[in-house]
């Protein structure tokens, strides 16, 4: 599955068992928890997600 690069902004890959999201235009490389985690703490939109990922 083709998911945004939060860091680069182009297309990177989700494994098809969510368990890690790579970047081949910049080597973006980690786990699917860490990056929702990243993505939430580089955009205000996303903050409220780090609360039900807790859970």
């Amino acid at each position: 599955m083709k998911v945004p690069c939060p860091d680069c902004k182009k297309i990177a890959e989700l494994a098809d068992d969510f368990s890690y999201v790579r970047c081949s235009a910049c080597g973006f490389d980690m786990t699917y928890g860490d990056y929702v985690k990243h993505i939430a703490y580089k955009d205000a939109r996303y903050k409220d997600i780090l609360s039900d990922y807790k859970r």
